[in-house]
């Protein structure tokens, strides 16, 4: 547990490393892109680094991460559309939710536009959502709406509480990193067994 926990801090360290550079918008978009379809890092450890170094950008970086995550969840989806057995199918084994995911089909079933919305909001891994839709034929628009409403209002929600509250929440967050990352997988954990429940 200990080495993931170092994994972990250093691939934080190198994605806030982006925050003091000139291109650390482009950096946020691609991180952020990438996460929705395949990048294990959301991009929220680099949006808190820009909310704190500028936070009167905030809001501008929320926005460049919504963007950049909605798209990539559009890619996402492609994958799983056209590419799925190729690598989509991989994606899924990497990430060892293989029995998630063919929970999803479910979920998509009863309500697709919800169990988009709350996967991209939640620390429900978005990018088994993102290939699912594809995969399953889910209609592109349900998935560009839902992901539009909920993955802004998580991205403008994390840059107005550093908007507000930056420096105290980072030194936490540095402080606690640990603790606060066995309290996500935990989340991640429920997130699934609600999937399992609903289902």
């Amino acid at each position: 547990m200990k080495k993931i926990f170092e994994y972990l801090r250093r691939l934080k360290a190198w994605v806030e490393a982006f925050a003091g550079k000139p291109y650390a918008g482009w950096a946020l978009f691609v991180i952020a892109f990438a996460e929705s379809s395949f990048f294990p890092i959301p991009p929220d450890a680099l949006l808190i680094a820009l909310a704190v170094i500028v936070p009167q950008k905030a809001f501008r970086y929320a926005l460049i991460c919504s963007i950049g995550s909605v798209l990539g969840g559009m890619f996402g989806y492609f994958i799983g559309l056209e590419f799925y057995e190729a690598v989509g199918s991989r994606i899924i084994r990497f990430y060892g939710v293989e029995q998630q995911y063919d929970k999803v089909r479910a979920l998509y079933e009863q309500n697709a536009f919800a169990a988009i919305a709350v996967a991209g909001f939640t620390p429900i891994p978005y990018k088994v959502f993102t290939i699912a839709a594809g995969a399953f034929n889910i209609s592109f628009s349900t998935l560009v709406i839902a992901s539009v409403i909920s993955r802004s209002a998580r991205f403008f929600l994390v840059a107005t509480l550093f908007y507000f509250f930056g420096a105290r929440i980072k030194s936490f967050i540095d402080k606690y990193f640990e603790v606060l990352t066995i309290a996500f997988m935990i989340l991640l954990v429920l997130g699934f067994v609600a999937i399992r429940w609903l289902t």
